[in-house]
């Protein structure tokens, strides 16, 4: 006999007591990682996730504002996991680290460290940390080696659903091969330790709930989570007229192969409350280390579309169906390089939601600066202890004007949830660098009557020598795009200054530097939405003001003509706005 709580019987007050319960367990054990880890990416920056999945790697709950494009490669491992060990291969006190590529799909800092979960015996759940560590051996420091690292094994050690704890007791052989292969191992090992008791935590945590409620009643709680945020979804993009929409952008080459374009092609189909997202146009996979193997650009944005504020789960992609062939440069076959998995996911996203502005209009906003790029990274060694260091940040940009107001500034990709750049204080205490200005790059924003956020302008001089990660994106030729009559964006740039010396471009990764250098980090920006000589003079005034915004920016994109007091010139500004109304202008519109 079926004993199992039907979910049309659920008492509401406890669905909905669940239903909240579920995400903040996630995120207590992302506060119980941040509290403890020893990696500034992980307590500072916050490059992580923290969730539970049940043992057909469907996704319970994940940690709000968690890493974004972490999403829909988690389940994957489940499924992996389930195939090497089969449901009666796991035992309590079992801890598997896994971070391999031809499955896991990303660069090998990102490091799964995942428990199951039991109840009475029973295998219920897995709770599982995700997070960025350090060094995982070979080029995998500072962000790995990026576009030029030529296969997997350069860029570090592949964890392939190893056990590091079998039955509660340590895999001390593993344990050893991890430690005598990394660089920083007390700071590796310790975020390990962090990432199982936060696991630890969300096994007590699920083990009060099942307790308390009973077993039978979580899980029907649990799909009937699912099947609500399901229809939400459904709800919103009936609201969509039924068709097909498309649109493409590109990066100018992949890094490696010069001249060669990276396309990106988004061919979205709406029928009935259901969408189809088909990535088959998209580039095929390359020799740069920008491949990777995940449908996180594609659900990234479906959930942006869908329900952004909402806490996720795997009803929130039910009904999307995503198409990437084997060897596509989103779905690359290992051993294809993937230390830069992420660059161009951002990129995906943008371009995936550009498809459907006709559609919506009033939803959609304007291109952000869409490369998880950004990063200040420089290597050297303490000159007191001789110890090497890393400094590792990542510096935010801007994002796209709205229907209604102005791109955010300095902000973080849509793909990575509540990452932040890492504190000046934090820095300058721990490493001999000194960073100099961190601030918003004026007129960086896609003119428009919103305008597009600014990016940021950071400059960091080392003390000791050592290298630093120089590498710009590929992106001069498809800038942030505007939307509606929105002028285009700002992509980012590196420049390397040596004492006595001018600015220049270096364009390569640990570049070796004297002490006394100055790098200097400029982000991208965001495009503008509307006809910037639609924008109220005032707003334009105001950001003259700011400093957002220069004078001569005003005049020629805006039509705004300001006295030496900053007061607007109302007469001025209507004859120039007119003359500019008549003058041929560059469309920008979709």
């Amino acid at each position: 006999m079926d004993t199992r709580v039907k979910e049309s019987k659920l008492d509401p007050v406890t669905l909905e007591v669940v239903r909240d319960a579920l995400p903040a367990i996630s995120n207590e054990m992302a506060l119980d990682l941040q509290r403890t880890s020893y990696n500034m990416m992980i307590y500072e920056v916050r490059d992580y996730c923290t969730a539970l999945l049940d043992p057909e790697g469907n996704l319970i709950c994940q940690n709000v504002g968690g890493v974004s494009h972490f999403v829909a490669d988690l389940g994957v491992l489940v499924t992996d996991g389930m195939k090497r060990y089969g449901r009666e291969g796991f035992k309590p006190g079992d801890v598997v680290i896994t971070n391999h590529q031809a499955v896991a799909g990303q660069h090998l800092n990102n490091i799964v460290i995942y428990t199951p979960v039991f109840y009475e015996g029973e295998l219920l759940m897995f709770a599982m940390v995700r997070a960025h560590w350090i060094d995982v051996g070979g080029t995998s420091t500072g962000f790995g080696a990026g576009a030029h690292v030529a296969d997997p094994w350069l860029e570090g050690l592949q964890l392939d659903q190893l056990k590091i704890y079998r039955g509660g007791e340590l895999n001390e052989p593993l344990y050893r091969l991890i430690k005598d292969n990394i660089r920083f191992p007390e700071s590796s090992l310790g975020d390990m330790k962090s990432q199982m008791a936060a696991c630890r935590l969300g096994m007590r945590r699920m083990e009060e709930m099942f307790k308390k409620y009973g077993k039978d009643t979580i899980l029907a709680c649990i799909r009937k989570v699912y099947q609500e945020t399901e229809q939400k979804c459904r709800n919103v993009v009936s609201k969509i007229t039924d068709g097909v929409y498309e649109a493409e952008s590109f990066l100018d080459d992949d890094g490696v192969t010069k001249g060669e374009r990276v396309r990106i092609h988004a061919k979205i189909t709406v029928k009935s409350g259901h969408m189809t997202i088909d990535l088959s146009g998209c580039s095929g996979e390359r020799k740069a280390g920008i491949n990777s193997r995940t449908y996180a650009g594609a659900r990234v944005a479906y959930k942006a579309l869908t329900g952004p504020l909402d806490p996720v789960n795997e009803g929130s992609f039910t009904a999307c169906d995503v198409i990437i062939p084997e060897g596509s440069i989103m779905m690359a076959r290992y051993p294809a390089p993937m230390a830069g998995w992420s660059h161009i996911l951002p990129m995906v996203v943008d371009t995936i939601v550009r498809a459907l502005a006709p559609a919506m209009k009033d939803n959609i906003p304007a291109a952000h600066h869409g490369l998880l790029s950004g990063g200040v990274v420089f290597f050297g060694k303490q000159p007191k202890t001789g110890r090497g260091f890393v400094v590792q940040s990542i510096e935010g940009g801007g994002w796209g004007g709205r229907p209604t107001e102005d791109g955010e500034s300095g902000t973080v990709t849509v793909c990575q949830g509540d990452v932040r750049n890492a504190s000046i204080e934090s820095i300058e205490m721990k490493c001999p660098v000194i960073i100099q200005n961190r601030g918003l790059r004026q007129d960086s924003g896609g003119p428009g009557k919103f305008r597009g956020g600014l990016g940021l302008n950071v400059r960091a001089k080392n003390l000791v020598e050592g290298r630093w990660n120089l590498d710009s994106p590929r992106r001069k030729d498809c800038l942030p795009w505007g939307l509606w009559g929105g002028m285009e964006g700002d992509t980012e740039q590196k420049l390397l200054q040596l004492e006595g010396q001018e600015f220049k471009k270096v364009e390569q990764n640990r570049y070796p530097v004297p002490a006394n250098a100055v790098a200097w980090v400029s982000t991208g920006s965001g495009g503008g939405w509307g006809d910037p000589l639609d924008r109220d003079p005032a707003r334009v005034q105001w950001d003259v003001i700011e400093e957002l915004v220069s004078e001569k920016s005003a005049r020629e994109n805006y039509g705004v003509v300001l006295g030496k007091d900053h007061s607007i010139d109302a007469a001025a500004t209507v004859a120039l706005r007119a003359k500019l109304r008549a003058a041929p202008r560059p469309s920008h519109a979709v």
